[in-house]
Order: C-alpha cells, then sequence, then structure tokens
C-alpha cells in the first residue's frame, strides 16, 4: 500500500514541483502582507505559510488545497494583538487549533452549509473594504496606524476617513509610486493577454511587483534619494543565516495569559470563521480539480487544527485553506498534494537563508498585493450580483458588511446571521402552504415544513373558506408538520359542518378521517 501511494505521488513530480514554485512565489509576499496587515511580526506570516506546508497538506485529505495565513483573519487578529499582545494572540491561535480538532472528531465539517451565502460574502466584502482602508497609509508610506484596530471607528472618535486625510502630510513619494506601480503591474498580469502567454502565466504577478519595488528603492537611494523609501517602510525579518538561528528566532509564547477570557472568545472566533473560510475553499478546490476528487472536510478540519495548533506556539499566525493560493496551485498543473509541500520548503529556506533580500521588500508592494486582495473581496460586480438577487439576498449581504464596519467582525457575522435568518423564516413563513380555489372547491397544500410559526396565516386561510364548499387538505409535499399545525387543522375540521364544509384528507398520517362526511384520508 505504501509502495502504491508513492509510486503515485512520484508519478507527477513533473507536474508539482514546478507548481510549487509558483504556489511559493504567490505566497511569500501575502504571508508577509497578512502579517503586516494584521499588526504582527512579518516573521509571523511565513512561520504560519510554512506550517501549512509541511503540517496541514500532510494530514489533510485534500491533494490541492494549500494553506496559510488569509486576509479574512487580519480583523481579528489585529484586533487581539492590540487587546491581548503577542503572546496572547499567538495562544487564542493555538486553543482554535484544538477546538478545530474537536470539531473534526465532532464531525462538524458540515457548519459551512448552515451560514447564508449572503452573509458570508458580506462577511469578505466587508474585510476587503478594510484592507483597503488600512492598506492605503502603507501604500503612501506613512504606517504610523499599523497597530490601530481595523474598524472604521476608532476608540478616540478619530475616524479611518479622517486619518486617511491626515497622512496626505506624510506621503513618501517613493512608496507611492511604487505602490502605483504595483498596481498596475498586478492589474496587467490579471489580463487576458498573460494569463494566454505560456511564460508571463507562469510568473506571479505579485513576484514581478516585489521585484519592481526591491530594484526601483536600490536605484533610488544611489541616484535619486529623495525616492528613496525609509528602512521603516520595509520588511523588518529577523537575519537569519541557518537552521539553528532561525529556531532561536521562533517564539514560544508564555502561557500567562490562558486565564484571559477574552484568549477563548477570540480562539472560538478563529476557529469558526476559519473553519468556515476553510470549508468555502475546500468546497471551491474540489470544483476546480481537473480529476473531480472530493476531500473529506472533517478530516481537514482536523488538519487545520492541528497546523493551529503548532503555529500558535511556534509564533505563527492562523491557518485556513487558501482559495487564492488554491487555485494558482491548480492553475499551475499541480496534481498532487506535493506541489505544497514543495511550497511549504521553499518558504522555509527563504527565510532560513534569504532574509537580508526579504529585507529590502517596501511594504508599499505588500500593500499593493492587499489592495487588489481587498478589491477582489468587495468589488462593485459583487454587490450588483447581491443585488440583482432580490431584497432576501442583499438585505443580509448589506447588513453585515455595514454591521462588520460599524463594530467588529464577531458583532457583524451575529447581526448578519440574525437578518438572514429572519429572511428565511420570512420566506418560509409565506411559502409553507397555498389556498388554490375553484369556485366552490378549495386545495389546502402545505408545502415543506410546516411548523408552529405558520398557525397565525394558517387560520387566515382556513377563515376564507366560505360555507358550503368542498376542501382538500394535501400533505403530499410536507416532510414535517408540527404538532400545533395538526391541532388547527382538526379544530376546523370539527367545526367545519357548521357551515356545511365538507373536507378531504390526501396524504395527512396522523389524522383522523373527517365524521362530518364520508371520506377518509387518502
Amino acid at each position: 500500500m505504501l509502495r502504491k501511494h508513492l509510486d503515485y505521488y512520484l508519478r507527477y513530480l513533473n507536474h508539482d514541483i514546478p507548481a510549487g514554485v509558483v504556489v511559493f512565489l504567490v505566497a511569500l509576499p501575502l504571508c508577509l502582507g497578512i502579517a503586516v496587515a494584521s499588526g504582527a511580526p512579518p516573521f509571523s506570516g511565513v512561520i504560519a505559510g510554512v506550517v501549512g506546508g509541511l503540517v496541514v497538506s500532510v494530514v489533510s485529505g485534500s491533494q490541492l488545497s494549500v494553506s496559510g495565513p488569509a486576509a479574512g483573519l487580519t480583523v481579528i487578529i489585529a484586533n487581539s494583538v492590540e487587546k491581548l499582545g503577542l503572546d496572547g494572540m499567538l495562544l487564542a491561535v493555538a486553543v482554535s487549533g484544538l477546538i478545530q480538532i474537536a470539531m473534526g472528531f465532532l464531525r462538524a465539517g458540515v457548519i459551512g452549509a448552515y451560514f447564508p451565502s449572503a452573509v458570508i460574502k458580506g462577511m469578505l466584502a466587508a474585510i476587503g473594504l478594510i484592507l483597503i482602508m488600512k492598506q492605503l497609509p502603507h501604500a503612501v508610506g506613512y504606517d504610523a496606524d499599523a497597530d490601530s484596530d481595523l474598524s472604521f471607528l476608532e476608540d478616540d472618535s478619530h475616524t479611518t476617513f479622517s486619518f486617511l486625510w491626515s497622512s496626505l502630510d506624510s506621503i513618501s513619494p517613493g512608496a507611492t509610486v511604487v505602490s502605483i506601480v504595483s498596481v498596475a503591474i498586478l492589474l496587467f498580469w490579471d489580463t487576458e493577454k498573460v494569463k494566454n502567454s505560456r511564460i508571463l502565466s507562469l510568473i506571479p504577478g505579485a513576484l514581478v511587483a516585489v521585484i519592481f519595488g526591491i530594484v526601483f528603492n536600490q536605484i533610488a537611494q544611489t541616484i535619486a534619494p529623495f525616492f528613496a523609501i525609509a528602512p521603516q517602510h520595509l520588511v523588518t525579518l529577523p537575519a537569519i543565516s541557518g537552521p539553528l538561528q532561525f529556531l532561536g528566532e521562533i517564539h514560544i509564547p508564555s502561557l500567562g495569559a490562558l486565564t484571559d477570557p477574552h484568549v477563548y472568545i477570540t480562539a472560538g472566533t478563529l476557529a469558526l470563521i476559519g473553519s468556515l473560510e476553510t470549508l468555502l475553499s475546500l468546497e471551491a478546490v474540489d470544483k476546480l480539480d481537473p480529476l473531480k476528487r472530493t476531500a473529506p472536510t472533517n478530516l481537514e478540519l482536523k488538519a487545520q487544527g492541528v497546523g493551529n495548533f503548532i503555529s500558535g506556539l511556534i509564533g505563527g499566525l492562523p491557518i485556513t485553506a487558501v482559495i487564492v493560493r488554491s487555485s494558482a496551485n491548480i492553475n499551475a498543473g499541480a496534481h498532487t498534494k506535493v506541489a505544497c509541500i514543495v511550497h511549504g520548503w521553499l518558504l522555509l529556506l527563504s527565510v532560513m537563508f534569504l532574509s537580508s533580500l526579504l529585507n529590502t521588500i517596501p511594504l508599499a508592494c505588500l500593500a499593493a498585493v492587499l489592495l487588489l486582495t481587498g478589491y477582489k473581496l468587495a468589488k462593485p460586480k459583487l454587490v450588483m450580483e447581491q443585488y440583482e438577487k432580490g431584497f432576501n439576498q442583499f438585505a443580509p449581504f448589506a447588513v453585515t458588511v455595514a454591521a462588520i464596519l460599524m463594530t467588529d467582525l464577531l458583532k457583524g457575522m451575529a447581526i448578519g446571521m440574525a437578518v438572514g435568518l429572519f429572511f428565511v423564516l420570512r420566506t418560509n413563513y409565506h411559502s409553507a402552504f397555498s389556498l388554490t380555489r375553484d369556485g366552490k372547491n378549495y386545495l389546502l397544500r402545505l408545502q415543506k415544513d410546516v411548523s408552529f410559526l405558520n398557525k397565525a396565516p394558517l387560520r387566515g386561510m382556513l377563515l376564507d373558506i366560505e360555507e358550503d364548499s368542498f376542501l382538500v387538505i394535501d400533505g403530499t409535499r410536507a416532510a414535517f408538520i408540527d404538532q400545533d399545525i395538526m391541532e388547527t387543522l382538526e379544530d376546523f375540521i370539527k367545526a367545519a359542518s357548521d357551515n356545511n364544509i365538507r373536507v378531504e384528507l390526501k396524504n395527512m398520517k396522523g389524522m383522523a378521517a373527517p365524521a362530518n362526511n364520508a371520506l377518509a384520508p387518502a
């Protein structure tokens, strides 16, 4: 059996190794950028990427999914770093891993199906908007607000919008040029011309943007100091030159914060949101898989849990399956999880031996990558698609976006879920049954599940049935009929003879035949 699996993975090495290189080139700037956006050390982002590649991919049952730090969790991480400190945040990540492992054993892989898609899309759109607003200061070379929370309303009544306006006084010309050109490169790399090019399509646009930023700053320092980017606006990784120094830089958090209840609140939030993002990404990857393989969701939760537990204990950010890196993996021709493992090894080796080179990357390059990431999460096309689906879909979406922006991610999701649940109940309230009339003949058809919530409108419909008429009550399409509904119908049947209303029951299990006529239940 072992030899069979080994042969399977060796068979596709010519596809998986090049794909792993491509994913590494996509993942490196994202790992650094997401760490910066989260107010955490850039080293934490790389650690999470390494764990995602070397641990999660091995345990996971998915062949093509790539895990690492995700933009969708930046809001939670930034808030937890501010409230709990770095050690508290890392402990919350480790505890969230234990929660995810338990979720996997409890077979909670189906939870993604219980969250309305409109609410999830609203969450992602809100995160996209927050990413854009919070990365604009980095894009212009003003990053003094990097440690603030990621909400639009600051604690000192100082809005992000007014902060952005005041940051115009501190623009760095070099950072601004780098961010503008980097965005242009990323937009160009997303065109059909590049995608159809056999050579250019193999080179990630984020890598080109990063190389441009490094080269521009090196040239500016020599011939145009006015455009040189200050050291505080560059990536800051520990100076590492080998495995021993790498191990020395690993940050093992103090356990003192375990007495803080906010650690467990943050851990639960990370576990829930991270699991949702993972399950949604996994579903998308399964659809993109050329071989149409289906990954086991419960095993994926266990894999993510193991990864987050290890990542938190050695100083890394939380991990989820990420659709951006996973789709890049598939587009690069990956066939097995070897590609993800290769990307993990390349991340590890780069931070071990190339940290001095990585420290020349301008933060403006990473800001450009995240600005485009934020735009893709909150693009106007998404808003229009939700609007065209009708008010029942648009309202939960819009409320979720507004609630997250005005409060925080957890409260915003709770408000969005409440609104989504309201519209589900409202739809069920109106579609649980229908009454059709043809002269003196009526057909009351029960649909799907009919609960006590439908008792009041049912009574109203029954009151509309005229005297001297004939009513058929059809329960063929009803999967469940609440006892309150049964009693309401039985009460109506008992009183129907007073108005000379004959009643026939069709597929109404558990109800006795009407006594006022000879018709029996069908």
